[in-house]
C-alpha cells in the first residue's frame, strides 16, 4: 500500500487542503508578477517590452489555467472525500516544476551572450518559489523531486539557450559556465532542505491531527458515559417502598460517571418486599453493564420466588455463567414481611452488616454468610438470618467505598465512624441519617477524591 493509500482520512484531508492553498498561492505569485509586468511595460512602453509582455502574458495564461484545472481537482476530491492518485501528484510535480524552464527559454533576452541568459533570468526565482511551495505537499519526497527536477530542468533550459558545460580546471569559478552548475546544484540543495521542512511540518500535523482525534473520541466517550449514567441512574428506583411498620432509604452516588454499585425494591409473590443492594468489582462502564446484568437476574428470579436461599442459588448460577474469571458480585438481600416486625436478610460476600439495637444502643456487625455471587455455579451459604426488629432499631447496608475513602493522610474513615455517624443520627429518618453519613465522610476526607463508588441501604423499625 501508498503512502498516500495508507494515510488516515483526516491526514488526506488535510493533505488537500494544504494543496488548495499551495495552489493558491502560486496562482496569486503568477498574477503579482503579471501585474508586475504590466506596469513596467506601462511606464516604459517599448517594443521590446511590449513583446515581453505578450509572451508572459501567454504563459501566465497557460500556467494559471493548469492551475486552475488542478485546483478543481482537488476541491472536487476534498468535497467527495476521495484522494488524488499517485500517479496525478506525480504529473502535477513534474509540470510544475519543468515550468520555469520553458519560461527562460521562451523570455529569454537574446540580445544578451548566450552563456549569461540563464543566469540573468528572472524565471530562475520561480523555481525557489516552486520548492518552498512543495512543502505543503506535506511529503518530504515531493520536496526532494521538485529540487531534483528543477536542476535537471534548469541545466536543459540552460543547454537550449546556448549554454555548455566546460571541464577545464582553469575555468573561473565565476565563470558562466561554472555558475550554472552553481546554480542548479543550489536548486537541488533548496529541495533537501525543503524536504526537511516538509518532513517537520508534516509531523507537527500528524500530531495535531491525533490530539484533535483524541479530543473527539474522549467527547464521544463523554457522551456515551453520560448516557450510561443516565440509563443507570434511570435503573435505581425512584421512589423507597412503602412499607407497614417499616421506613426506608437508599443513596447511591458512583465514583465515575458510572459504577458498579446499585439498589433496588420489588414485591414479592407472597406480599413481602425485598430490599436489595449489591457491590459488582471496580468501578465503569465494565462493573455498570455486570450491575445492570444482576438487577435483571435478581428481578427475573424473585419475580416468581419467595424462598430467599433457593432464589439466591439461582441468581447465582445465572450470573455465574455470564461473570468471566475474575469478576464477582456482593449481593445482600433483606426481605421485610408488613405484617411482622420479623425481616430475613442473606448477605453473598458482601459486608460487614451493620445491626443497630435502640434498647441496647449496641451495634451488632456481621460479615457474610456465604462468597460473591458468580465465584462458584452453586452458591455454598449459610441460611438466611431472621431479625426481630424493635422500634427505632436499624439494618445498614453500605459499600465499602464509605469506610474504605481515606484523607490526604491515608487514614481510613473506617467502620468506627461510621457507627458513630449512624448512632448520632439514629432518631432521624433513614433519608436524614445517609445525608449526615455522606457529609461525616466528606468533612474527613479533607478533599480527596472518591475513588470507590458510595451505596448505602436503611431499614428503621418505626418507633
Amino acid at each position: 500500500m501508498s503512502e498516500l493509500q495508507s494515510a488516515s482520512p483526516a491526514f488526506r484531508k488535510a493533505l488537500l487542503r494544504s494543496e488548495r492553498l499551495r495552489i493558491y498561492i502560486l496562482l496569486a505569485s503568477v498574477l503579482v508578477i503579471l501585474l508586475t509586468r504590466i506596469v513596467r511595460t506601462v511606464f516604459v512602453w517599448t517594443p521590446e517590452n511590449r513583446h515581453l509582455l505578450l509572451t508572459l502574458g501567454v504563459f501566465a495564461a497557460v500556467v494559471m489555467a493548469y492551475e486552475i484545472f488542478i485546483l478543481r481537482k482537488v476541491k472536487r476530491a476534498l468535497h467527495n472525500t476521495q484522494d488524488l492518485r499517485r500517479r496525478s501528484w506525480l504529473l502535477n510535480i513534474v509540470a510544475e516544476t519543468c515550468l520555469p524552464a520553458f519560461g527562460l527559454v521562451l523570455l529569454a533576452n537574446r540580445t544578451v551572450d548566450p552563456a549569461f541568459q540563464p543566469l540573468i533570468s528572472p524565471f530562475f526565482l520561480f523555481y525557489f518559489l516552486l520548492i518552498i511551495l512543495s512543502t505543503l505537499r506535506l511529503y518530504p519526497w515531493a520536496s526532494w523531486l521538485s529540487g531534483l527536477l528543477a536542476a535537471a530542468s534548469y541545466l536543459v533550459a540552460a543547454w537550449l539557450l546556448g549554454w555548455r558545460p566546460t571541464f577545464v580546471g582553469a575555468e573561473s569559478v565565476v565563470s558562466p559556465a561554472n555558475l550554472v552548475w552553481t546554480y542548479s546544484f543550489s536548486l537541488l540543495l533548496a529541495g533537501v532542505v525543503a524536504g526537511i521542512v516538509a518532513r517537520e511540518i508534516r509531523t507537527q500535523v500528524e500530531a495535531a491531527l491525533r490530539e484533535a482525534e483524541s479530543r473527539r473520541e474522549l467527547e464521544r466517550l463523554e457522551h456515551d458515559l453520560s448516557v450510561a449514567h443516565s440509563i443507570q441512574q434511570s435503573l435505581l428506583p425512584a421512589a423507597m417502598p412503602e412499607i407497614n411498620g417499616f421506613e426506608i432509604a437508599a443513596w447511591n452516588k458512583p465514583a465515575d460517571q458510572t459504577g458498579g454499585d446499585y439498589y433496588d425494591w420489588q414485591p414479592l409473590p407472597d406480599g413481602k418486599i425485598l430490599v436489595a443492594l449489591a457491590d459488582v468489582t471496580g468501578h465503569g462502564i465494565g462493573p455498570a453493564l455486570l450491575a445492570a446484568v444482576c438487577r435483571a437476574y435478581s428481578r427475573a428470579h424473585f419475580h416468581v420466588g419467595t424462598e430467599l436461599m433457593k432464589t439466591m442459588g439461582e441468581i447465582n448460577a445465572a450470573l455465574a455463567a455470564d461473570i468471566t474469571e475474575g469478576r464477582f458480585i456482593t449481593f445482600v438481600a433483606a426481605v421485610c414481611d408488613p405484617a411482622s416486625p420479623k425481616l430475613e436478610i442473606i448477605s453473598a460476600g458482601h459486608g460487614p452488616l451493620f445491626f443497630y439495637w435502640l434498647h441496647q444502643d449496641r451495634f451488632e456487625s456481621v460479615e457474610a454468610q456465604g462468597p460473591p455471587l458468580g465465584v462458584s455455579p452453586t452458591l455454598l451459604s449459610e441460611p438466611p438470618r431472621i431479625l426481630e426488629l424493635g422500634p427505632g432499631d436499624l439494618v445498614v447496608l453500605t459499600t465499602d467505598g464509605f469506610f474504605e475513602w481515606a484523607n490526604a493522610r491515608k487514614e481510613f474513615f473506617g467502620v468506627e465512624r461510621l457507627t458513630q455517624s449512624i448512632r448520632a443520627n439514629r432518631e432521624k429518618h433513614p433519608t436524614e441519617i445517609i445525608k449526615n453519613l455522606y457529609q461525616a465522610v466528606i468533612e474527613f476526607s479533607g478533599g480527596t477524591p472518591q475513588k470507590d463508588d458510595l451505596t448505602a441501604v436503611i431499614i428503621k423499625r418505626r418507633t
